[in-house]
């Protein structure tokens, strides 16, 4: 490659779900990236952080559609549908804007993602949980944005492992939509139609924080065994607590800085990988203050 060709002023896009601190961490990853790229290279990297303020389709669609009429040198987003059904997406193809999908599976070849195995981080919480109420009880499971591609996959694989055990019952758990708020109301109302609840999954990072919050009001807080996802700090605080058993977390700042890393390099025409896996994290009380400090 020659250098002359390397670009000096580049601009990326970060398309989240939703306004919310997991996503926080993984602007802060992609900002970190952004400036050791800046440092080791001598160039100028802008990182345009562009959040719906609600999970909400139609409003992520437009954000995308502005952001790519901007003619960005990149763009990252995690998508709240798949994201072929997304308008935009014929024009950012016909331009030649690179694109990734992160924190979400690829919808397809060609469109590059960072992110972890969502099924089996699906499985991870729900056979976690399956051993801590003994094989069997209720278990209500809390699903995320339905139609997002994570979220439907966790939930997907939670539901499966719990079906083979004969002597769980499956209880709905609540649609969160990824709010914080909906998510703590649904569950303190399946608490309190569920009093003998043995247990709780949910799908995204919503989930822990309001489940736990509806937990420790009904004084449940280790009675009803909680599995919960991702690791950002209200929910690491809950597992200290002993309010969520232990979570399969993802890793949002690693997620953000190799989607920087991946787009600056196909910025330049470079082929990056199909699929960049970020892992899994168990976050339990035995190692909980590691990512505390």
């Amino acid at each position: 490659m020659k250098t002359d060709i390397i670009k000096r002023n580049l601009r990326f896009v970060i398309i989240p779900k939703v306004v919310h601190p997991w996503f926080d961490e993984v602007n802060k990853g992609a900002l970190v990236q952004a400036e050791l790229l800046e440092k080791q290279l001598g160039i100028s990297m802008t990182i345009e952080y562009l959040a719906p303020e609600t999970a909400n389709i139609t409003e992520q669609n437009s954000i995308l559609e502005k952001a790519v009429a901007t003619n960005p040198d990149g763009i990252a987003i995690d998508p709240l549908e798949n994201l072929l059904n997304m308008k935009a997406i014929a024009e950012i193809k016909s331009k030649g804007i690179p694109l990734i999908v992160f924190d979400s599976p690829s919808p397809e070849a060609g469109i590059s993602s960072v992110g972890n195995n969502f099924t089996q981080q699906g499985v991870i919480a729900a056979e976690r949980l399956v051993g801590l109420i003994g094989k069997s009880g209720k278990v209500a499971v809390m699903q995320g944005f339905p139609s997002a591609p994570n979220h439907k996959e966790r939930y997907d694989a939670q539901i499966a492992v719990l079906k083979k055990y004969p002597e769980i019952t499956i209880v709905e758990g609540g649609i969160d939509n990824d709010d914080i708020g909906i998510a703590k109301m649904q569950a303190a109302s399946v608490l309190a139609s569920n009093p003998d609840l043995s247990g709780y999954l949910c799908c995204d990072a919503s989930g822990p924080i309001g489940i736990a919050a509806a937990i420790k009001e009904a004084g449940k807080a280790g009675k009803v065994k909680f599995v919960g996802m991702d690791g950002i700090k209200p929910i690491l605080e809950a597992i200290k607590e002993g309010v969520i058993e232990s979570s399969a977390a993802t890793i949002p700042g690693m997620q953000g800085s190799m989607s920087i890393l991946m787009l600056w390099q196909a910025s330049l025409g470079v082929q990056i990988p199909q699929r960049i896996d970020t892992g899994i994290d168990i976050i339990t009380q035995e190692n909980v203050d590691s990512y505390l400090s």
